[in-house]
């Protein structure tokens, strides 16, 4: 009976372990390169997709700054204009 006890509950675990996929987590944590290998490359694409998200965010941003101005708006085209104007001169 206490045998039967024990091989279900070490089946119960290894499923669990299937389930958490700890042995790989294991083997990743015991291969040094393939860790620095993955954390490199999670935080290339992670700062490759930040800097892409901002150029198209910031090119939106201008694009619908310029349409602002376009409409002439008393107070805010001016300082819409101008802003435009500084930043793409330093672009």
């Amino acid at each position: 009976m206490l045998l039967r006890d024990i091989e279900n509950r070490l089946a119960e675990l290894a499923q669990q372990m299937e389930k958490f996929n700890l042995a790989e987590y294991m083997n990743q944590l015991n291969n040094p390169r393939r860790y620095l290998l993955v954390n490199f490359l999670g935080g290339l694409f992670r700062g490759l997709g930040m800097a892409l998200g901002l150029t198209i965010f910031g090119a939106f941003i201008l694009y619908l700054l310029q349409r602002l101005v376009v409409l002439n708006l008393p107070l805010i085209g001016d300082f819409l204009a101008e802003l435009v104007r500084i930043v793409l001169t330093y672009l």
